[in-house]
């Protein structure tokens, strides 16, 4: 049965040729199905056409792990080469997630106005100016001013790549290319940690410059957004765009004509402004939006990641630079299993996985520094040891598997076109301010407690399966705009007394 949004009040309410489709013989019920999913597309070229323009756009999500993880090998080199006091370098390494909240502050504005692929080639740009800028630095300021250019290009590049993939996707396979974007991320972290036990930082730059660099011409070789080029009003260009994507013998029409009907409703609403993200009606999207952002920095992902050396020595292991690749290189499987798995088992039941493991894990490196901490059990030594070490990869695994990638995911797809522009960037700024935040107080915490610390983390975990539980509607196999009609349908099945409110 076809459902129809009131998107100014938020009501659903049943069409009557749904009642005559009932009606229709099933001959002519199966024709109208399979019309209408011939739009999803399912020969080779439009798949060969979305897959080649997904590998296009994960090269920046590749430059983003590979710049976040520049930091990292470069420290010591960096600090006796430059002469940088270990204040400096600190400072050096934080303006990369500064860049990065002006650029989420900025993102949906600026992919809104200049399509995905325009807010793509402005990343590029800014990539490369602070790639060169670091590549020929001598002294502090310029080096800083390299970070925060290669930073604003993260936070544009974090919001645009994932909601440019979910646009042009067919939605069976949607959730699978869309996580490609945390596989990329993940891939450029363990290639930057590689490449530092090789090569010299300042070549460990030149070779960022690549990425962004190739993304550049393969913009050219992709279609933009056909969703974008609607809501705009480039009528010829949405269709060209939503044809090459599905495949020139694909019937477009019916998947044309659900995105041209959605966005010919939007149109009577105002443009979408910061303010109207707190009205009622949108009260669902942007708490789960935000809230699956907020407890997957409360994770405690990047603090975990700073401190892996000192948890792998206390497993029994002291190379520092071994912990980090190690640390990287399960990210990267684990994530492949999260694409593989992501239309066939759904967001839901990966989110609640996920972050069961990374409360399990969590926990089990708390045991791990609470038996260290206290002397009467100074014979668990062993115990300390495995709880460490099993604790930090399984949290490493759940979390590559799920909370790593499926919040972009889910922002990417929860929000209605007209405000998809400033909730991508509300949600997208909350992502990196959260990150700032745990970076900042970590250190503060393990002061207080180490074990105190983890268990803090393990328990944010599990409040975020219920949370998963109670309030995300599953948004696997289903079109951008029916996902609109899921929320409502969901919220007020799980929360009867609440359905008026949301109306």
């Amino acid at each position: 049965m076809t459902i129809k949004i009131d998107l100014e009040n938020g009501e659903i309410s049943e069409q009557q040729e749904d009642i005559n489709q009932a009606l229709l013989p099933a001959e002519e019920k199966s024709k109208n199905f399979n019309e209408g999913d011939s739009s999803i597309g399912g020969n080779d070229g439009s798949i060969q056409i979305v897959l080649l323009s997904t590998f296009v756009v994960v090269l920046g999500s590749l430059e983003f792990g590979y710049s976040v993880g520049f930091s990292s090998p470069t420290q010591s080199a960096m600090i006796e080469d430059l002469g940088l006091t270990l204040s400096q370098y600190s400072t050096f390494g934080s303006l990369l997630t500064i860049g990065a909240m002006i650029g989420a502050i900025t993102s949906g504005r600026v992919a809104d106005s200049m399509g995905r692929r325009g807010a793509l080639r402005v990343a590029s740009a800014s990539y490369i100016i602070g790639w060169l800028i670091i590549i020929i630095s001598k002294v502090v300021l310029p080096l800083d001013i390299g970070r925060l250019f290669v930073g604003y290009g993260v936070g544009l590049t974090s919001y645009t790549v994932p909601v440019y993939i979910a646009e042009i996707s067919p939605k069976n396979l949607r959730g699978a290319l869309t996580n490609t974007n945390q596989l990329s991320v993940t891939a450029g972290i363990l290639i930057v940690y590689l490449l530092g036990m090789l090569v010299t930082w300042r070549k460990l730059a030149i070779i960022g410059l690549i990425p962004c660099s190739i993304l550049v011409l393969g913009l050219f070789f992709i279609p933009e957004s056909p969703r974008w080029l609607a809501k705009v009003g480039r009528e010829k260009e949405f269709k060209v765009a939503l044809q090459t994507l599905r495949g020139k013998d694909c019937d477009i029409s019916a998947e044309a004509a659900e995105i041209k009907e959605y966005v010919d409703e939007l149109e009577i609403l105002p443009k979408g402004r910061v303010l109207d993200l707190f009205q009622r009606k949108y009260a669902h999207h942007m708490i789960v939006g935000v809230g699956l952002m907020v407890f997957q920095q409360l994770s405690g992902i990047n603090a975990l990641m700073f401190y892996a050396s000192r948890i792998f020595k206390a497993a029994g292991f002291n190379s520092d630079h071994a912990a980090s690749v190690s640390v990287a290189a399960l990210q990267v499987p684990m994530t492949v299993v999260g694409v593989l798995l992501m239309d066939r088992s759904g967001r839901r039941p990966l989110l609640m996985v996920s972050a069961g493991g990374i409360s399990l894990g969590c926990f089990m490196v708390g045991a791990s520094f609470y038996i260290q901490g206290h002397g009467s059990y100074a014979n668990l030594g062993a115990l300390a040891s495995i709880l460490a070490l099993g604790g930090l990869l399984t949290y490493i695994a759940t979390f590559s598997l799920g909370l790593g990638g499926i919040p972009w995911i889910i922002m990417s797809e929860i929000f209605p076109i007209n405000m998809k522009g400033v909730a991508g960037s509300l949600v997208t700024l909350v992502a990196w301010f959260g990150s700032w935040v745990i970076t900042l107080t970590f250190n503060f915490l393990l002061s207080w407690s180490a074990a105190g610390s983890f268990f803090i983390f393990g328990g944010a975990g599990a409040v975020a399966v219920l949370f998963v539980a109670k309030l995300l509607p599953e948004t696997n196999g289903q079109t951008l705009e029916e996902i609109q009609t899921s929320f409502l349908t969901f919220f007020s099945e799980k929360n009867p007394k609440s359905h008026n409110v949301l109306q």
